[in-house]
């Protein structure tokens, strides 16, 4: 193996948390070839994953481990230079680097890290560190690989990674700077961005058709009475689908319903960053609440301290995965899309069609923005770390507004 060959630095989480370099005598070469530094670095990017691992999802610690993997190589084999020594020009030629990768650093396909045989994980030579997707008909050459650039996205995680890494490393007292956050205004790489966005959402019809597909199915079939229950939380409580689901450390149920001295009604939720909020329950909601308890043959609204689980399994105990609760949502989209189509056409049905889970709740926000509820109430209900946040995304009455008053424009 080559001085300049990349080769992966970090397994999966699982595999880390047991990490022992005697089962990965590649690894733990290409660490030791340059002095005590490159180790050094590595350890402080093992501390780091464990970290996420551990607070975060599998996917945000894949999202990491990708990033950092690359930072680091890119320090031990192009810059040769120790991360806490890196200045803003530094990561300004990283972002370089990023955006034309060598050749053989760029890779065709997904694949393993490691792969385990004869007692050891071995290092996967077809691995590498940058992806340009192949068609599978064939494998992309080396010239097709040139063509590599990175999304606006992607550059954007690439950053964000290194932030809250230097972050981590200054908190733990290894570095007295985070030069990427300094770097990331100066990247000529990244486009400003004035564009106007459209939210994720269904409009009024398209949400109308929807609620009624599935009231009608609950109406028909009492099983269908925990999909409307999912499909109204999640539009009107603006929840998230993780937010309803059975997890390691929250488990959802119906004492998490509360009324105060007001009787205003309220939902504990156990959200992103591990942060609890209580969002507002409107009454509007609480029949659609009354009728799935109802099916469930429990009676009357939520009483302090109930331990019924909140999204029920129809077998088994306990409450449902974000992948099951996943589908009931979009069989009724499927429905929904199908009905739509019949009566309406199929451009007006297609949101339905395209629809996420996530949908429902900027359905739901956009809505209340509409409406002209205060944007601060709206905030603290979405769990948004800021206003700020709920303006850039949801706020699309102003683009409304410019759009009609486009429309009056004359050629002659």
């Amino acid at each position: 193996m080559s001085k300049t060959t990349p080769l992966p630095l970090f397994p999966t989480y699982a595999e880390l948390c047991e990490f022992d370099f005697s089962d990965y005598p590649k690894l733990n070469d290409f660490l030791l070839a340059d002095s005590q530094w490159r180790l050094t670095h590595w350890q402080w990017g093992k501390a780091f994953l464990e970290y996420t691992g551990r607070n975060k999802s599998a996917h945000t610690y894949d999202r990491f481990r990708n990033e950092i993997e690359k930072f680091l190589l890119w320090s031990f084999l192009e810059k040769k230079k120790n991360i806490d020594e890196l200045r803003k020009t530094d990561i300004l030629d990283y972002a370089d680097f990023c955006w034309k990768p060598p050749v053989s650093w760029i890779g065709t396909s997904n694949q393993e890290r490691f792969k385990h045989k004869n007692s050891y994980f071995n290092v996967n030579e077809l691995w590498k560190p940058f992806k340009l997707q192949a068609t599978k008909s064939q494998e992309l050459k080396d010239v097709d690989k040139k063509k590599y650039r990175p999304s606006q996205q992607t550059l954007t995680s690439t950053f964000t990674a290194i932030i809250v890494f230097y972050n981590y490393l200054m908190g733990e007292e290894l570095c007295y700077g985070n030069p990427a956050q300094i770097a990331k205004k100066d990247c000529k790489h990244f486009i400003s961005d004035t564009q106007v966005k459209e939210v994720k959402r269904l409009s009024g019809a398209q949400w109308q058709y929807l609620l009624d597909t599935a009231v009608d199915m609950a109406n028909h079939d009492p099983l269908y009475e925990r999909n409307l229950f999912v499909i109204a939380s999640l539009k009107t409580l603006f929840l998230r689908i993780s937010e309803l689901s059975e997890r390691d450390n929250w488990s959802p149920i119906m004492g998490h319903f509360w009324q105060d001295e007001d009787e205003n009604w309220w939902l504990k939720v156990f959200g992103k960053g591990r942060k609890l909020r209580d969002t507002t329950v409107p009454p509007d909601f609480i029949p659609f609440l009354k009728r799935y308890r109802s099916s469930r043959d429990i009676s009357g609204l939520p009483s302090s301290g109930e331990n019924n689980v909140l999204v029920e399994k129809i077998r088994g105990q306990g409450g449902m995965s974000s992948r099951h609760l996943r589908r009931l949502v979009q069989d009724i989209f499927d429905h929904a899309f199908a009905r739509m189509k019949k009566s309406q056409g199929e451009n007006k049905a297609m949101k339905l069609k395209e629809a996420t889970t996530h949908w429902l709740r900027h359905t739901g926000a956009s809505m209340e923005i509409e409406r002209g509820r205060a944007l601060k109430d709206l905030s603290e209900d979405l769990g948004h770390a800021s206003m700020a946040t709920t303006d850039t995304v949801y706020v699309q009455s102003e683009n409304k507004l410019r759009a009609e008053s486009g429309k009056k424009r004359k050629v002659d």
